[in-house]
């Protein structure tokens, strides 16, 4: 795809996260008021996540644009720097943490959505808000991977760093347990501490595989798009 029609699709996915995290914020609801706020749910923390790379993607586009002809190398090497940032960031929170929020959400939705999206909640979200923190994610996402071919880094830093994450939202996540005495998810609320464990360490080991399966992607489409240059 050309440079430009990237740009204005990457544009319009960054205002449109931006746009979900206004309305977001500015909902009225009691969970926003109580310890952690909106950072205690990994929802919210990927929206972010999102808007901060579909942003590195746009100031990436806007210097490659501007550098156009020059023969700056100091300015080159900024460039690189920032396109690595954004492969980094792609390969390692944005598709595995957003794939991740994706399908564990409707899959416990569907399964029953007391245990992650109370009935409550529809007094306060409305429907296209909640389409836009869980659904749109993953077409977008999707997009990116296919019109740029992100360089990804070694497969153990790589989930290493996707482990490190994880890790860190767990202690996050029992923190504000520890302090409210309240779990972020009534799902924990019902299972024993054995079983707690078990689900964290299965959170760990399915973002990792979407960390895989992102970098699998990734290399079958531009691997097919490099066959079809050379036949």
């Amino acid at each position: 795809m050309a440079l430009i029609p990237c740009q204005v699709l990457r544009a319009a996915i960054l205002l449109s996260y931006l746009s979900v995290l206004c309305h977001y914020k500015a909902v009225d609801m009691p969970a926003h008021q109580t310890y952690g706020g909106s950072w205690k749910f990994l929802t919210f923390i990927d929206l972010v996540i999102q808007a901060v790379f579909f942003g590195i993607c746009v100031l990436s586009d806007l210097s490659s644009l501007l550098m156009k002809g020059s023969d700056n190398q100091e300015q080159e090497r900024q460039l690189t720097k920032l396109i690595s940032l954004r492969d980094w960031m792609m390969a390692v929170l944005a598709f595995p943490v957003g794939i991740f929020v994706v399908t564990m959400f409707w899959v416990l939705y569907l399964y029953d959505r007391e245990l992650v999206y109370p009935k409550l909640l529809d007094n306060f979200i409305p429907s296209w808000l909640n389409h836009g923190m869980h659904t749109t994610v993953l077409p977008f996402i999707l997009i990116e991977m296919r019109t740029t071919n992100h360089q990804y880094p070694s497969r153990n830093g790589g989930i290493a760093t996707v482990c490190a994450f994880s890790f860190g939202y767990i202690l996050w996540v029992c923190w504000i347990h520890h302090v409210t005495g309240v779990w972020v998810y009534p799902l924990l609320e019902y299972i024993s501490p054995r079983a707690k464990i078990i689900c964290f360490l299965l959170v760990m080991f399915i973002i990792s595989m979407y960390y895989i399966l992102g970098e699998k992607i990734n290399s079958y489409i531009w691997e097919s798009e490099k066959s079809k240059l050379y036949s």
